[in-house]
C-alpha cells in the first residue's frame, strides 16, 4: 500500500488489503484477497470508512444498514454482499469485485454511444424493479427506495455488466423515519422534487434519478442544472422540462421515456 492508505491495516478479518480502488466522501474500497486450502484464492472488494469518519455511529449505521441490505440480493444488476465484519473498531464490507469503472468517470470524459446508454438505463430499471419489490421474510413489501441513483453510483464493467451500488442511505419507507430525521440525503442533481422539498418517498423518486441520469448518460448534461446548488434545486423542484432539440433529436422514443421519467408528478413516472 502506498502511504496514503496506510491508515488501514494490511488485512481485515481473512482478507488481506492489495489497495486502495477508489474513494469517496464517507468510504473507501480496496482490492482484497481471500485465501483459502490448497491454493484457493479469490479477488473482492472491501469497504470501509475513511480514517477521519471511523467511530461515527451515524455512518458506521450506513455502512451497516448497506451491508445488511446486500445480503437480501440476489439480482445481477446489484452488487453482492459477502461479509460485514469488524476489526480493530473497524467495520469493513466485503462485496463483488466489479472489473470496471463508475460511469461518472467514463461520462466525465464524452456522453456514452446511444444503445451503450438505453442498455444502461434498462439494466439500472431492472435493478430498481427488484429492489422496489423487495418483502421481509413474512412477504410484507419493503417499500425500499435507494435516494442516490446517479452515475457515481453505477458501475459498468468490461464485459457489459451494469451494477447499482452503494445503499448506504436507502430507506424502507415503512421504517421510522427518526434515524434520517428531514435530513435530504443523496445527490442533490439527481433529486426527484419530493426529494428536494422533504416529502415521503416512493420507488418513484429512484426514477426520477433514473431519468437526470439517462439524460446526462445521452446528452452530456443534467437537465435542471443551474448557477449553482440553489437554482438547480429550485429547478428540480419545479421540474419543468423546457424543449430542446438535442434531445428531440434522439427520437419521438427517447424524448417520451425521459419525459415520462421526468415528470414532477410521481404518479406520472412509469414503473421500474
Amino acid at each position: 500500500m502506498s502511504p496514503g492508505e496506510r491508515s488501514v491495516p494490511t488485512s481485515l478479518g481473512p482478507y488481506r488489503l492489495v489497495r486502495r480502488l477508489g474513494a469517496g466522501g464517507m468510504a473507501e474500497v480496496h482490492l482484497a484477497q481471500r485465501f483459502g486450502a490448497s491454493g484457493w484464492e479469490k479477488a473482492v472488494a472491501i469497504k470501509v470508512l475513511r480514517a477521519e469518519h471511523r467511530g461515527r455511529a451515524d455512518l458506521e449505521r450506513l455502512l451497516i444498514t448497506e451491508a445488511r441490505l446486500g445480503a437480501r440480493f440476489a439480482h445481477p444488476g446489484l452488487v453482492g454482499v459477502h461479509d460485514l465484519g469488524l476489526q480493530g473498531g473497524i467495520y469493513y464490507v466485503c462485496m463483488d469485485l466489479v472489473d470496471g469503472a463508475d460511469l461518472a468517470a467514463l461520462i466525465a470524459r464524452r456522453p456514452l454511444p446511444r444503445a451503450l446508454a438505453l442498455h444502461v438505463a434498462e439494466a439500472l430499471a431492472s435493478a430498481l424493479a427488484y429492489v422496489h419489490d423487495l418483502t421481509d421474510e413474512s412477504g410484507r413489501p419493503l417499500g425500499l427506495v435507494h435516494r442516490d441513483v446517479s452515475p457515481g453510483n453505477v458501475l459498468l464493467s468490461r464485459s457489459g455488466e451494469v451494477k447499482l451500488s452503494d445503499f448506504g442511505i436507502a430507506k424502507a419507507t415503512a421504517e421510522d423515519d427518526r434515524t434520517w430525521g428531514r435530513l435530504r440525503k443523496g445527490k442533490y442533481a439527481y433529486m426527484a422534487p419530493e426529494q428536494i422539498v422533504g416529502g415521503a418517498l416512493t420507488g418513484a423518486a429512484d426514477l426520477f434519478a433514473l431519468g437526470v441520469t439517462l439524460h446526462e448518460l445521452l446528452l452530456g448534461r443534467r437537465p435542471f442544472d443551474g448557477e449553482g446548488p440553489l437554482a438547480t434545486m429550485e429547478a428540480l423542484r419545479r421540474a419543468e422540462l423546457a424543449s430542446d432539440p438535442a434531445r428531440a433529436a434522439l427520437g419521438e422514443t427517447v424524448d417520451g421515456l425521459l419525459r415520462r421519467l421526468l415528470a414532477r408528478a410521481p404518479e406520472g413516472r412509469p414503473d421500474a
